[in-house]
């Protein structure tokens, strides 16, 4: 018989759970509080208690080409920042395609999860439902993959402002916020500058009297739009990858942010952070710095106290007649369906094996997947561990847990406080992650046998369609997908006929040298990693191979 699986959550990261079950032969049941799919991405006009919510303009901030599953691309005429609702429509289309609702009961909530009586010979699971009527249910599970995500409970942090509870205005934590009509002519302050506050700054600027956006450490403000209008995650590759891995991390900080600043100086905008740009999670904004000069968003430090409808700032700046107060403060995660002993969470902090397994099970059949935060997007990492957690429980892949030490020694940087406790950088994380799969790319095998794709990888997007190239979960139509990238981005760009030639592309000169470039840094790193590779770069086995896709230089 096959192992039976708990998926709670039916959001991006338990749709992909249930078809990685499906992929090795698993059975998976899904469990799902609410009447559909899509979790965090799913728009109610009423936030419902314990589940995330979204305002209804949201935009990913991550490309479609970067933030699909990595065997179902998203269409080419889809925008490359994709608002909620249609990245509602793709979850729609894959679980469709591979057939995940049947395997969902909804309006279902997990009330308990517990090791059986003989967990150390078997790794079963007891698991407790209940229904809509409150009519509970217990089931026996080989495997449990949590997945419900880490913004389920708001963080509102009352007690750091005083005389709050004498407000005269409105108050409530960003979650609360869905449009703002409600909020024409009105004076608000806006508290933190994630992802969430600047977008409700800015959208909340275009109808309101004034909004003050409150800040204690600023922040680094990237574009969603890069360089020659291409998304701005494309430019994050492989070789750029290598290089920061290469230089001192001082270094890197201070050429991206010089880079940043080229833009809008963050100094001059009062948004200059205190901690370097790779040390904590960045914001997207396209906007945040028109506004800031138009002067219909202030940026001011943090609150000193609330008097009445006036807030002082730390700065000792008075503002009257304030209408509303948008906690956009983060969220705290937590899994009050486990024992308490089991995966204590302290400070949003839980100890986990990347992220995914707790270390001091005598089995490994518990999982939570899609418990971080990347620099890049989370679905193909909720993906990726999916992938990985499945075959650790059908018994094909090997799991070794380190000790927690060794696994502080990863985040590099320092810096990582309140919700950067779950941080982790894209490829780096894709790459472990791939290794145990057995699915990370070998770009030394791709350099021998396929030279054009072995470019894509390297100088390319990082995408989620290089980690099907290979290994168990290999798709046919990774290759194509790769080399069709560019296509789909621009597909959504080019909405009208145009006789304008397009403009030239990179000099010989330039592409010369910075294909050596990449090709030394390929050249380091595989050796680096497998000195034992080294006789396989033999020029007479590889130079017929590459011939076709070097530009003719007569």
């Amino acid at each position: 018989m096959s192992r039976r699986v708990c998926v709670i959550g039916g959001g991006s990261s338990g749709l992909t759970s249930i078809k990685s079950c499906l992929d090795e032969g698993l059975e998976p049941t899904c469990f799902e509080s609410s009447d559909d799919i899509g979790g965090l991405w799913r728009f109610k006009e009423n936030p419902e208690a314990d589940r995330a919510s979204i305002y209804h303009s949201v935009i990913i901030n991550t490309s479609k080409e970067m933030m699909c599953f990595s065997d179902f691309p998203i269409p080419a005429h889809f925008p490359n920042y994709m608002h909620n609702s249609l990245i509602m429509d793709y979850f729609r289309m894959y679980a469709e395609h591979f057939q995940l609702t049947k395997h969902i009961r909804f309006q279902i909530r997990v009330l308990q999860v517990k090791p059986r009586p003989d967990f150390s010979r078997s790794g079963q699971w007891d698991v407790e439902t209940e229904n809509k009527k409150g009519e509970k249910e217990k089931h026996i599970f080989d495997a449990v993959m949590i997945c419900i995500g880490h913004h389920c409970h708001p963080n509102l942090p009352l007690h750091d402002f005083p005389g709050i509870d004498k407000f005269k205005g409105q108050y409530f934590h960003s979650r609360d916020y869905k449009t703002a009509e409600e909020w024409r002519g009105k004076r608000v302050v806006v508290i933190g500058i994630g992802n969430s506050g600047g977008d409700i700054a800015v959208e909340l600027s275009r109808v309101t009297k004034q909004v003050f956006l409150s800040t204690r450490r600023g922040a680094w403000i990237l574009n969603r739009v890069g360089q020659q209008g291409v998304p701005m995650d494309f430019q994050l590759n492989r070789v750029v990858k290598m290089a920061q891995s290469v230089l001192p991390f001082g270094l890197v900080c201070r050429l991206g942010e010089n880079k940043i600043n080229q833009r809008f100086n963050h100094s001059l905008y009062s948004l200059q952070p205190k901690h370097r740009l790779f040390s904590q999670h960045p914001t997207v904004n396209d906007e945040l710095p028109n506004r800031i000069l138009s002067g219909t968003v202030q940026v001011k430090p943090n609150i000193r106290r609330l008097q009445g409808s006036s807030i002082e700032f730390d700065d000792g700046t008075v503002e009257d007649n304030i209408d509303l107060v948008v906690f956009a403060t983060g969220y705290n995660f937590s899994f009050p369906f486990l024992p308490s002993n089991m995966l204590p969470v302290s400070g949003n902090k839980a100890n986990l094996y990347k992220y995914m397994f707790p270390p001091g099970l005598e089995r490994p059949t518990l999982v939570v997947i899609g418990l971080v935060q990347p620099l890049g997007a989370i679905m193909p990492i909720s993906e990726m561990q999916a992938r990985w957690a499945t075959r650790v429980f059908k018994g094909t892949s090997l799991l070794f847990y380190q000790t927690l030490r060794e696994e502080k020694t990863e985040k590099k940087g320092g810096g990582w406080q309140g919700r950067h406790t779950i941080q982790v950088d894209y490829i780096d994380y894709m790459d472990q992650i791939a290794y145990q799969v057995g699915a990370r790319p070998s770009l030394l095998r791709l350099l021998l046998r396929d030279p054009g794709v072995w470019l894509c990888v390297l100088l390319g997007p990082c995408t989620p369609y290089q980690y099907r190239l290979r290994g168990p979960g290999q798709w046919d139509g990774a290759r194509q997908a790769i080399l069709t990238t560019w296509d789909r981005m621009a597909g959504a760009l080019k909405t009208r006929p145009s006789d304008i030639p397009e403009p030239k592309q990179r000099s010989l000169p330039l592409t010369l040298t910075v294909g050596a470039a990449a090709l030394a840094l390929g050249y380091y790193w595989n050796i680096h990693n497998h000195p034992s590779l080294l006789i396989a770069l033999d020029p007479t086995t590889w130079q017929d191979k590459i011939k076709p896709y070097l530009p003719v230089l007569w």
